[in-house]
């Protein structure tokens, strides 16, 4: 089984979501939002690490899967957008979680079958897909389906080849020696 914990970075608002991943099989455990105070960016970044910290801590996933940066019209919002992310993944590098990066176009197309779902779309079918008895909050939904995604690119032999930025440049499943050797580029 693998556990799997899943940001949806912002400079405002991160969400999260966590769940189980076993044969196929994904089950809730937990999503929610980290609200970010009105401050200066250094402390919002320091509460996106330490609060993405307390998650791994309390949820002890063996996996994390974050949303890949994408290029946004304000350059100033994108690079905020890629520090809030680099925040999250060094909570992972630092408790020695892999982390996979999906294209929300990617993650978009896995949960609702369509890369320009629009956010009640993606909320709808998480509900749907996780059973839950109501649509989760618009942040803590994107985390979910991060983690879904994921799941469904997970495979018993390890991870499908076509991952991320490296789709296409191989054939075959990506090893635990790609992961390593790819995955700092």
């Amino acid at each position: 089984m693998a556990r799997i914990l899943a940001i949806d970075p912002g400079s405002r608002i991160t969400g999260y979501g966590v769940i189980d991943s076993k044969n196929g099989k994904t089950t809730y455990v937990s999503s929610g939002c980290v609200r970010l105070p009105d401050a200066n960016l250094a402390v919002r970044l320091r509460v996106i690490f330490e609060s993405v910290s307390e998650l791994i801590s309390q949820f002890s996933p063996s996996e994390f899967a974050i949303e890949e940066v994408f290029m946004a019209k304000n350059a100033s919002s994108a690079l905020k957008l890629g520090q809030a992310r680099g925040a999250a993944i060094v909570s992972a590098g630092v408790a020695d979680l892999p982390v996979y990066e999906y294209a929300a176009r990617r993650v978009k197309q896995s949960i609702a079958g369509n890369g320009n779902a629009d956010k009640a779309q993606i909320q709808a079918m998480v509900q749907l897909l996780l059973k839950l008895p109501s649509p989760p909050q618009a942040d803590a939904a994107d985390a979910l389906a991060i983690a879904m995604c994921h799941a469904n690119t997970r495979t018993s032999g390890g991870l499908e080849y076509g991952v991320g930025k490296r789709a296409g440049k191989r054939t075959g499943r990506w090893s635990a020696a790609d992961l390593r050797k790819y995955g700092d580029k």
